[in-house]
Formats: structure tokens, C-alpha cells, sequence
């Protein structure tokens, strides 16, 4: 079987690789739910499938004692889902992998890359159960778990697979060397293996997991290592829906289950750094915050690392002929998931004496209160509000934007509360409407390290100039994904293009209308560039590809 489905899904490999080259746009899986094949039935049975899996054992074959995830409570009801998944300890995961390893290793690189496109249909018709699993854990709304957790990760995982790819193609199996030396010519038979680097452990975070967790887990295993994942422990479900997709797509194709673990943890008893410093362990992929970050760039060792951590992402306002599209579109992405995205806006810069627009000059505190007006069309309207906003994954969010929101209010100006909205299908959902203050430039401490969650700050300047160099500053120091800037000036936007090029982030001029001004798009958008401390990895270039394994070769005499 494992040879046929390299030709089944030829067709899609070769779309992907071409989208990578290209860069233009194109996705293997619509992002409608009504254009899943399945149609209105299969999201019916996602949904039933989800509320029958509460309160119950997670059925897969995978080694380890059941064990009740307290920490994974939904956000929407504020119950536990009350699920057992197999803990198994350690040891056992590497040892599995390992025994398995021989077999997945020698495999042709076809062979794997079909398996690994099979994993992401599979999960495709799965895609309304896994999007209900996400609602309640990692606090998306449906359309996001559906789209940016569902297809558009599955996108970025078809991306990686694509890339890994190309990267083995391009090593030749064999070829024939002639040299003279001297008055002899000496010609060698040159063989090349691709050898994998070993075992790999993926670190997923809890509010979006399957962004990073898919593009991770099939870059190793297409490149032939087995991989060991570790969800988040309030974020468990559909990480172990992969983990058992995966199980059962090696174990149908005539390789051991044991390629792909579970490692499920506690919060009271993490088992992250036991994982990465387990001697077996060659490769780790880790999203989450800048602090464990740093600990793992820091311990992983012998192992290669990739890491995406947190980042101060900033939006700078030079000057604007309309400024109604530009609040909107501000408004939408300070709102969109309520902030918790590694590519969420943060530090709005305006000039100190005004903003020019075709009707004058529009002054600082005129824009942070019209800013707050396109902020509450949003999070005061419930409907609009629980499509866009979702809810807050961890209360411990709340209880810091509480922090955050003293903190501005002592330096400088609460512009909008942060207040809750009611959602309409769950009564008890946690929510919250973002937190704007209004503060100077010179408040540095208070908005030079990213504060998560739904809380933005609108940043007085000198002028554009000192507002660029402090926002591509801060890229660079202390790590930013995504910058925004608007101007009429295209002399101001090729500076900051430059500016943030040295520093590492990626920049998005002057775009307003439907699209969501911090979507990134698989096989276009290179997702973080590894320049600054937001992380060392993006998704997805040839280097988060060619750790992940090394050319062996032999030679003799032809």
C-alpha cells in the first residue's frame, strides 16, 4: 500500500511543490465548510463524534495507562472535557521510536512523503470533529478551528512536505567520477544515502497548535524520523486525533505505529525538558513562549532546534488619504482570536503633532478614540463577536491583561476597557474585548516586550522616523513576526521595508479591506525568518527542511 499512495496523491505534491516556487496562491483543501465532501452530514457527525469522545478514554493503540487530563477545561463552557489519554512515560516513546526507526529509515523518500500525504487527507475528513476538538481547547471559534487550525495548517503541513521533498530529490542516488592524476585516470562509483537525523519532539502550544505542530511533524517524518508530540496540557484533543491518524496511516501501510508518540503531560508535572534532554532525542520543534524558548535553543543539544516564541508586533501610521478603511482593518486584527496569535498587532505608532489625511491633520487622541469606536462595532455586537473574537484560552490571560491594564492607566491612558461580551451559544464562555491605552514613546518598559492577549497599545512619536526606529528596534531586540505600516509616502514604506529586513520581521503596507491583515498564507508567506528572538525557524524554508537529515556516502572503483 505505502508505494501506491505516493501516486495517489502525486497530483497534490506536484501542485504543492509548484505553489512553493511560484509563490502564488492555491490550497489542497477548500477553506468552506460546505465544500467538504462529507458535506452538512460529516459536520453532524464531527460534532456528535466530539461530545461523545467527553467524559471518556481516548481510544488509540499506544502504549501507557490512561490517564484524566484535568487541565484541558473548554473555554466555552467552562467544564472539563474529562478525557483519558495514555501516558505513557518516556522511556517507553523513545523506545518505541527507536525500534521502529530502521524500517521508516531506509524507506524510499517517496514511500514516506505518500504516507505523509495520506496523514493529511486523513485528517481532511476528519476536519469538523478535530475543529470541534479545537473550539474547546485551544478557545477558537468554529469557522478558525475549521480554516486557520484545520485547513490552512493542514496547507502548511502539505508545504513542508513539499519542501522536504525537493530538498531529497535533489540528491542523486549514485554517479560516476572521473579525474586524471598524473598520467592515470581514476574513476570512482559514488553512492549517496539520505540519512535521517533521528527522533524528533514536537512542543505544541495551546491556543494554536496545529499551525506549527503540522509543518514540524511531517518536515521529520517525510525526512524519515520518528516523532514524538507533546500538546500543551489544556490543549490535548486534537493533537491526540493527529497523533492516532497518524498511528493508523503508518500501521496501514506496513510501518510500526511507534514512528509517531503521544507524550501527554500535566501542568503541575511538565515533561517538556525531560523530552528535550533525553539523550535519544536529535531534533526539537517548539512553539510557545520566549523564556522556554531561549531554554530550549540554550539545552537542546545535541539535537537542532526550531523555535517560534512570542514577538512586539507593530503597526506604524504615517499618514492616510481615507482613515476609515485603515481603523477597520486595525480593528478587525486587534480583535481576530482576541489577540492570541503569534502575528497579532500591538504597538501603534502616530505622530505627536497628527496624522495627515487627505481632510487634515487627525491628532493622536482623535485616532485612539476613533480606533476604539471600530474596536466595539466588533466586540460589543455578541454575534460578530463570537465569529470574530472567540474566547480567551487561559484565564491566566485575563488575569494578566488586568495587570496590563493598571499598569497603563498609572502611565499614561485607558482608552477602551477590556471588556467581556456575551456569548450567544455559551452562556459562560470566557471572553474579553481588547485593551487600548494610549501612552508616549517614552514608556518603553511598558510596551517593549510582548504582552498577550487582547491588549494594544497606540504609541506616541516625534515623528515616523523615531516611531521606525523604535519599532524595528524592538523587532530586532526583543523579536517581532509581523510589522504594518500606512503612508502615502512610498519613500517612508521602502525605509521601513528596509529597516524591518535588517530586523527580521516581515512587513504589510497599506492593506485594508476583507482580508485580515495578520493572515499568512502557506506556500507564499514565509512564516517568521529565524533573524531575530521571535524565533529561529520559519515556515517554510529549505533550512527548516535540511536539519532534519544528512548525505552519507560510499565510493569504490567503477
Amino acid at each position: 500500500m505505502s508505494e501506491d499512495l505516493f501516486d495517489k496523491h502525486r497530483a497534490t505534491l506536484d501542485r504543492a511543490v509548484e505553489a512553493c516556487r511560484t509563490r502564488h496562491s492555491w490550497s489542497a483543501y477548500s477553506d468552506a465548510p460546505g465544500a467538504h465532501p462529507g458535506g452538512e452530514d460529516a459536520r453532524r457527525a464531527g460534532e456528535e463524534a466530539f461530545r461523545a469522545q467527553l467524559g471518556r478514554p481516548f481510544e488509540m493503540d499506544h502504549p501507557g495507562p490512561l490517564v484524566r487530563q484535568a487541565d484541558e477545561v473548554s473555554p466555552y463552557t467552562g467544564e472539563p472535557l474529562g478525557i483519558s489519554y495514555p501516558a505513557a512515560p518516556a522511556d517507553t516513546l523513545f523506545g518505541a521510536a527507536k525500534r521502529a526507526w530502521p524500517a521508516w529509515r531506509d524507506a524510499a523518500p517517496t514511500t514516506r512523503v505518500g504516507v505523509c500525504l495520506e496523514i493529511c487527507s486523513r485528517i481532511y475528513e476528519q476536519a469538523f470533529e478535530l475543529a470541534f476538538a479545537t473550539m474547546h481547547t485551544a478557545g477558537q471559534s468554529f469557522g478558525m478551528s475549521y480554516t486557520g487550525s484545520g485547513t490552512n495548517a493542514l496547507d502548511r503541513g502539505i508545504e513542508a512536505v513539499a519542501q522536504a521533498y525537493s530538498a531529497m530529490d535533489r540528491v542523486p542516488g549514485e554517479a560516476r567520477w572521473s579525474r586524471d592524476f598524473g598520467t592515470s585516470t581514476v574513476t570512482l562509483a559514488k553512492r549517496y544515502r539520505l540519512a535521517p537525523r533521528g527522533i524528533a519532539v514536537v512542543i505544541a502550544c495551546a491556543s494554536f497548535p496545529a499551525w506549527n505542530v503540522y509543518p514540524a511533524l511531517l518536515a521529520s517524518l517525510a525526512t524519515g524520523n520518528p516523532v514524538i508530540l507533546k500538546p500543551h496540557p489544556t490543549s490535548v484533543l486534537q493533537m491526540a486525533h493527529a497523533v492516532r491518524i497518524c498511528r493508523r496511516v503508518l500501521g496501514e501501510a506496513g510501518f510500526s505505529p511507534g514512528l509517531v508518540g503521544l507524550a501527554v503531560d500535566s501542568v503541575a508535572e511538565p515533561v517538556a525538558k525531560q523530552l528535550v534532554e533525553h539523550p535519544e532525542t536529535r531534533i526539537v520543534d517548539f512553539t510557545g513562549s520566549a523564556a522556554f524558548g531561549s531554554w530550549v535553543e540554550a539545552n537542546a543539544f545535541p539535537a537542532v532546534a526550531y523555535t517560534e516564541t512570542s514577538g512586539v508586533n507593530s503597526v506604524l501610521i504615517d499618514s492616510m488619504d481615507d482613515p476609515g478603511p485603515v481603523l477597520r482593518a486595525l480593528a478587525g486584527s486587534l480583535c481576530l482570536f482576541s489577540a492570541q496569535m503569534c502575528t497579532s498587532p500591538q504597538n501603534i505608532y502616530v505622530p505627536r503633532d497628527g496624522i495627515p489625511t487627505a481632510a487634515g491633520r487627525m491628532k493622536p487622541d482623535e485616532f485612539a478614540g476613533a480606533l476604539a469606536e471600530a474596536i466595539r462595532a466588533v466586540s460589543t455586537v455578541p454575534r460578530r463577536a463570537a465569529s470574530v473574537m472567540a474566547t480567551v484560552q487561559s484565564a491566566q490571560t485575563l488575569r494578566l491583561l488586568d495587570q496590563v491594564r493598571d499598569l497603563t492607566a498609572a502611565r499614561g491612558q485607558v482608552i477602551l476597557e477590556p471588556e467581556p461580551y456575551a456569548h450567544p451559544e455559551f452562556p459562560v464562555a470566557r471572553t474579553s474585548g481588547p485593551l487600548l491605552g494610549m501612552i508616549d514613546v517614552a514608556d518603553h518598559d511598558l510596551f517593549g516586550e510582548e504582552r498577550f492577549g487582547p491588549a494594544a497599545f497606540v504609541i506616541t512619536a516625534d515623528g515616523s522616523d523615531q516611531a521606525l526606529e523604535r519599532a524595528a528596534g524592538d523587532a530586532a531586540e526583543h523579536g517581532a513576526i509581523t510589522a504594518f505600516a500606512y503612508s502615502t509616502s512610498e519613500d517612508f514604506l521602502d525605509r521601513a521595508e528596509s529597516a524591518y529586513a535588517v530586523a527580521g520581521a516581515a512587513l504589510t503596507s497599506n492593506v485594508t479591506g476583507p482580508m485580515p491583515l495578520n493572515f499568512s498564507a502557506a506556500y507564499s508567506d514565509y512564516h517568521v525568518t529565524g533573524l531575530n528572538p521571535a524565533g529561529n525557524a520559519s515556515l517554510t524554508d529549505e533550512s527548516f527542511i535540511a536539519g532534519r537529515f544528512r548525505v552519507t556516502q560510499s565510493r569504490r572503483p567503477a
